[in-house]
């Protein structure tokens, strides 16, 4: 916990030095994975996955399915307080941006796509998040 609440104040500099580059750009500057190329991209893992900036827990496996988007897609996350939803109008289009109430990092987008469970596709950059397969 005490991770997660020093990162949230960090500036461009200090995340530079904690992040890869890749995960700066996506993390930090709001990047996106190139579809089907992210680790975590279909439902083969076992664990929690959390946020790669932060380490907050975000994610379980058993919520993953497969979109066939090219990203990691989730019926919902852990706890609907670990995340924060925003309207994104950039590129021309109208999204939700799902962002790390942790550390305000980059997680991806909500669609109303999902399964019949939920109706929601949490689309989630692979490059976003670590998986901790202890849980």
């Amino acid at each position: 916990m005490a991770m997660e609440e020093s990162r949230a104040t960090l500036g461009d500099d200090q995340w530079r030095q904690l992040l890869t580059p890749q995960q700066f750009r996506v993390l930090r500057e709001k990047g996106t994975d190139r579809p089907f190329e992210g680790e975590y991209t279909h439902p083969v893992y076992s664990g929690m996955f959390r946020c790669a900036g932060c380490g907050a827990a975000l994610f379980s496996s058993e919520r993953q399915f497969d979109s066939g988007s090219g990203w990691p897609s989730f019926s919902a996350p852990l706890d609907p307080d670990s995340v924060v939803l925003e309207e994104d109008r950039s590129h021309n289009m109208v999204r939700i941006e799902v962002t790390c109430r942790s550390c305000g990092g980059h997680l991806g987008h909500l669609f109303d796509d999902g399964p019949a469970e939920t109706g929601q596709r949490w689309c989630i950059n692979s490059t976003s998040l670590e998986l901790d397969s202890s849980e």
